[in-house]
């Protein structure tokens, strides 16, 4: 055993700093992508109709998202010149101070069109954050786990995504139940919001009691031998871009199918198929589903260390694709058995997707351009699906009346079959070692092989 390995820390402490600290950011990503649909439009576009409100509001939604490639960069370039931890300390901070600030905003009516611009601007820097979050909570799990078990240890940071959705629905849904509609509108919204600053103390404080990535402190060691200065981004798209593109494939279906589940089906049901009165139920039915989802997500993540990362991934992409043309039907009947069995099944089948997916792609990449690798196609994607995905949604329902969902289903379908493609295209990737370095090795690999055949341990 190595010196590094023997200094190892158990890897639940670092599984749970991830999955804490990813919990906390994405509590407060979504809590945005739900008063968009709830209050931001109406709050700081006053003067629209409600369904060019809700769809400012989502434009403002989706800027986030914009963000996050950049964030991306940003935070994977210097996690891998500098380490991850000090980039999850950095990311969390900034995503706690961007969703403060959004509790404290004036509202329209008080400050005019300056609300929505600093609305933007907090938004803006929520994306920019959360861009650099996921690669190095994952990384982070997957990089102190073993090779026979990195499915189940790394889909706990994506289990902390859903819990940080649990959590967000939650304080919606205990505000709808203890409020009226006037006070909701008022100031109950901002409540989340703030209680965001508490989430991230937890958080920091739990992140600041782990070590750096062995295998991270490995191949910086052998960086050090070789000339020349790092440049991880450029190394990327030099030695990795078919597996750039392979994840951003792979994203499609799995971020398009969360967002119109989570997002649109809230708008759907209060603004499309009923009324605001039934937003306690949407909110109920995404409580549980999120709840549900947060359990069988580390199962999933240890069946593909079993029978593979492509099974699962295949048979979600082609379950929300056949799912998608009944979801809107169930969320419309209004009736609450159906409309959780909609979530359920949805939340259910984007966990096929979503639970090998981290351990998928930091296989992907070498260690000295992981956290850059894995950050810029897992956040590029976003731009082209989960940004667009609410926008593109409500355009395609059309008029309130008579909404059109059979587009919807098939907007969704085509994403699906581009990310089949996209892993069918990915060789299996389960069992792997991660020790594994492009940018060391000599000569250079071809960029017609994945980074996966090169175990050293």
């Amino acid at each position: 055993m190595s010196t590094t390995d023997a200094r190892r820390p158990p890897i639940v402490k670092v599984v749970f700093a991830s999955l804490i600290g990813t919990a906390v950011e994405w509590y407060d990503f979504f809590l945005y992508g739900s008063a968009a649909a709830l209050v931001f439009g109406t709050l700081f576009f006053p003067e629209s109709d409600p369904v060019t409100g809700t769809l400012l509001a989502f434009g403002t939604y989706a800027l986030g998202f914009v963000a996050r490639p950049l964030g991306g960069v940003v935070f994977g370039h210097f996690g891998d010149r500098l380490g991850r931890k000090r980039m999850l300390v950095v990311s969390l901070m900034l995503m706690g101070l961007a969703t403060v600030a959004i509790g404290l905003l004036p509202t329209y009516a008080t400050i005019g069109i300056a609300a929505p611009i600093l609305l933007l601007t907090c938004r803006l820097l929520q994306g920019f954050a959360v861009g650099g979050e996921w690669g190095g909570a994952v990384l982070m799990a997957a990089e102190h786990g073993d090779d026979a078990r990195r499915g189940f240890w790394s889909s706990w940071p994506q289990a902390g995504v859903a819990l940080g959705n649990l959590l967000a629905t939650g304080v919606l849904w205990v505000l709808a139940l203890v409020q009226s509609e006037e006070a909701f509108q008022a100031w109950g919204w901002r409540i989340p919001f703030l209680l965001s600053a508490v989430l991230v103390l937890v958080g920091l404080w739990v992140r600041l009691t782990i070590e750096e990535s062995p295998v991270f402190q490995q191949a910086q060691a052998q960086l050090a031998l070789k000339k020349g200065t790092h440049q991880p981004l450029l190394e990327v798209i030099r030695r990795y871009p078919r597996e750039v593109l392979i994840a951003m494939g792979m994203r499609l279906a799995e971020n398009i199918s969360y967002y119109l589940i989570t997002v649109i089906s809230i708008t759907y049901l209060t603004t499309f198929a009923g009324t605001s009165a039934d937003k306690g139920m949407i909110l109920s039915a995404l409580l549980l589903g999120s709840a549900i989802q947060f359990v069988i997500i580390p199962l999933i993540g240890g069946l593909s260390d079993r029978i593979g990362r492509r099974p699962l991934y295949l048979a979600g992409a082609a379950g929300v694709a056949i799912w998608s043309f009944f979801f809107f039907d169930l969320i419309g009947s209004r009736s609450e058995s159906l409309i959780i069995l909609a979530v359920v099944v949805g939340l259910f089948l984007h966990a096929l997707m979503y639970a090998p997916q981290a351990a998928f792609f930091s296989e992907l990449f070498g260690t000295s351009v992981r956290y850059t690798g894995a950050s810029v196609g897992y956040q590029l994607a976003s731009i082209l699906a989960g940004a667009l995905a609410p926008i593109i949604a409500l355009r395609l329902l059309g008029d309130v009346a008579d909404p059109n969902t059979t587009a919807v289903a098939v907007y969704m379908t085509v994403a699906s079959v581009l990310t089949i493609v996209a892993v069918l295209a990915a060789k299996e990737t389960a069992r792997t070692s991660l020790r594994h370095d492009r940018t060391l090795d000599d000569p250079e690999p071809s960029h017609d092989e994945l980074p996966v055949n090169n175990p050293s341990r």
